[in-house]
């Protein structure tokens, strides 16, 4: 009877051990393919904002680009252009003095004039051979600075 009851023990105990690792195995298979379905759902949320960013990203290049299309057709105006250059650089100063209220219109001219003169080449380059000026008469006519970090 003892031999009996020894082994109806190690059968409930081996019964039990296979249950529980049963338990823990559906319990982990479950747990895997919840963590999978969140990982791709993540994944899809991740690349529908990197199409939304860089949709966003391309409206904002067209609207500077078409805004900088309409400053040029107004400057091109005669009478009407001096005026309206003159206001959208104060107004670009304007907006410039509130980031740098430290700081004077000798320091916004010289910043304006390196950042020209930054990328006074690729403007020239796409301009018509016939209205390009030489390399030496823009650099002549661009102001020179105090070395400083003008750029912040």
């Amino acid at each position: 009877m003892n031999r009996l009851l020894k082994s109806f023990k190690k059968i409930t105990f081996a019964m039990w051990l296979i249950a529980a690792l049963l338990t823990t195995t559906l319990s982990l298979a479950a747990w895997s393919i919840q963590m999978s379905a969140t990982v791709a759902t993540m994944t899809a949320n991740a690349a529908a904002t990197a199409i939304a960013h860089r949709k966003a990203l391309t409206r904002a290049v067209m609207k500077t680009k078409a805004k900088a299309r309409l400053r040029r057709a107004i400057v091109a105006i005669p009478i009407v252009g001096i005026g309206a250059a003159s206001a959208f650089e104060f107004s670009e100063y304007k907006e410039w003095k509130e980031q740098h209220p430290e700081k004077n219109y000798t320091d916004y001219a010289c910043e304006i004039s390196q950042l020209t003169s930054e990328i006074v080449d690729e403007v020239l380059y796409e301009l018509p051979g016939n209205l390009k000026p030489s390399p030496r008469f823009v650099q002549e006519r661009i102001s020179t600075c105090p070395d400083r970090d003008i750029v912040n």
